[in-house]
């Protein structure tokens, strides 16, 4: 779907706006069938490897503020500290959270811990590969307050190069938002590494 001077628009609506034929429509099903996803990720995203379906999904709600979506999905009836359900929500979309692949949480240090307890965790110091779970533990004295070995954020590593780890987080500035650390950043606590 797109918006469209307020309105949400289908694909086959954005093809009567823009006057498609009957070539061009079956061109459009064809490059929308499943099987491209992982041509799309890459084109859209910069995602080159298709098991990073969770990084596609997360990348698709960049832009979206207040998170209603994720926390109203995860059950709460106003708003809350969303960046763990964006996660959780994220991994419901591609069915990770019924297989048992990454945890239904809504607290950070609940996250962590998941991974922890089945040793699908590493240290921040590591490398990510795309589609990990980050966790951080901001240094925010005035707000969160000083770093405690306990986990304060979460996001999705989107990629990695040259040394920085790029996410995706909700509730950063209370948006969905793409981020970058350097790797072995500080305040990184760690990852966890879903098995896919």
């Amino acid at each position: 779907m797109s918006l469209l001077a307020g309105y949400l628009l289908t694909v086959d609506e954005m093809a009567d706006l823009y006057g498609f034929d009957a070539e061009q429509r079956a061109y459009l099903a064809e490059l929308l069938k499943d099987k491209n996803n992982s041509l799309w990720a890459a084109v859209l995203y910069g995602v080159r490897y298709s098991e990073d379906q969770i990084v596609t999904v997360a990348l698709s709600q960049v832009g979206n503020v207040g998170g209603e979506p994720y926390w109203s999905w995860y059950g709460f009836g106003s708003r809350v500290e969303w960046c763990a359900c964006f996660v959780s929500w994220c991994a419901d979309q591609c069915g990770y959270i019924d297989t048992g692949v990454v945890p239904k949480y809504a607290g950070c240090m609940n996250g962590a811990q998941w991974f922890k307890d089945r040793g699908q965790w590493i240290d921040g110091s590591a490398e990510p590969v795309p589609g990990m779970i980050i966790f951080f533990d901001w240094d925010n004295k005035g707000s969160s307050g000083p770093q405690d070995g306990q986990s304060d954020h979460t996001g999705i590593v989107q990629k990695v190069e040259n040394g920085i780890v790029y996410t995706v987080e909700g509730n950063s500035g209370d948006s969905c938002r793409v981020n970058q650390y350097s790797v072995g950043h500080y305040e990184i606590l760690g990852y966890g590494v879903p098995n896919y």
